[in-house]
């Protein structure tokens, strides 16, 4: 007995095409240049015509085509946004904050995740760029000289956050990552404080926060910060492994430890909370970041608060202003930071 093939998928396929402007022209009983009309400048075409094409464009499902339309209008409405994590509450609360303004002002956000590699930021720069978006905000201000020059290229509002500089590309939002990680340092000298150390990720700005806090507590204390620990990122597991690597290089009780983020200080009174540690007696811990969960850890978290949303916010502002042209836009726009003292340290 032969085999009988089914062919009713195979003929939908070849017999299956994209809606087009004409076919809702048709629909609609128009041409296809009053559609077009229709969809880029309403107020030209009459109500009741209006009316039509629009059932025509709900009957059909037709999706207008935002890159033609691009092309001739020289403006997507779309602003692309590259972060190194969209899972890391530190870059997802800033990009909410800044979708949400751009979405106000009938902009769509392009959302990609570079890692922290600067190749791979310069990789989805130039696929970003090819989407022709209407501005581009990044995370950092360290590019590759490629990147920067693409973007110099392109012409359109750049937007860098979560640092800040004296030659941003074009704006920069965002704090001092040295003056933030120095105040750290000044915190604990100020509450008594006489040996520290460190545990921080890998990237580039948490290794500027940890040189920052070990260069100010040795201007302070004259003690050089002795225990340093660094971990490839910032994870709970890495943050009880931490302090585990602390231990092993014979950490003295009492030292005040500065970590680079939120989630690996979490991490370290994880840990001393499982071997039975007092904090801050016999280990004091400081975060960075402020994220929700560290006033509720046991004990609370004390840290560098950033307001996240202001950054994104902020950011947003800007790029509106530089579509606007209506006033002249900062180059540098710091949002600044505190230092929250809780009972860690």
């Amino acid at each position: 007995m032969g085999c009988i093939m089914d062919t009713t998928n195979l003929t939908r396929k070849k017999t299956s095409r994209r809606v087009t402007m004409e076919d809702v022209g048709k629909m609609a009983g128009v041409s296809q240049v009053t559609v077009s009309r229709a969809l880029s400048d309403p107020d030209k075409v009459s109500a009741k015509t209006l009316k039509k094409i629009t059932d025509a464009i709900d009957a059909t499902g037709f999706v207008p085509n935002a890159i033609a339309g691009a092309l001739a209008s020289q403006k997507s409405n779309l602003v692309s946004a590259l972060v190194p994590s969209i899972t890391n509450i530190v870059y997802s609360a800033a990009v909410a904050s800044f979708s949400s303004v751009m979405r106000e002002h009938g902009y769509q956000v392009l959302l990609s995740e570079t890692g922290f590699d600067p190749a791979d930021e310069e990789a989805m720069i130039l696929t970003h760029l090819s989407r022709r978006p209407d501005a581009v905000l990044l995370t950092g201000i360290h590019h590759t000289a490629k990147a920067r020059k693409m973007l110099l290229a392109s012409d359109i509002p750049v937007v860098e956050i979560w640092d800040v500089t004296e030659s941003p590309i074009d704006i920069c939002v965002g704090f001092s990552h040295d003056k933030a990680a120095a105040m750290a340092a000044e915190f604990a000298v100020s509450n008594g404080y006489g040996m520290a150390a460190t545990v921080s990720a890998s990237d580039e700005r948490a290794q500027r926060r940890r040189n920052a806090f070990e260069m100010r507590f040795a201007e302070l204390t004259g003690t050089k910060v002795e225990y340093a620990v660094q971990c490839e990122h910032a994870s709970l597991a890495n943050g009880r492994a931490g302090l585990r690597a602390l231990q092993g290089q014979q950490m003295t009780p009492g030292t005040f430890v500065f970590c680079s983020s939120d989630v690996l200080a979490h991490g370290m009174l994880i840990e001393a909370n499982a071997q039975g540690l007092t904090v801050p007696s016999d280990v004091a811990i400081m975060g960075f970041g402020d994220q929700e969960f560290a006033a509720h850890t046991e004990p609370s978290l004390s840290t560098v608060r950033v307001d996240r949303a202001k950054l994104g916010s902020s950011a947003a502002m800007a790029l509106l202003s530089r579509f606007e042209n209506a006033v002249p836009v900062a180059p540098v726009n710091d949002i600044g930071f505190e230092i929250v003292k809780r009972t860690s340290a």
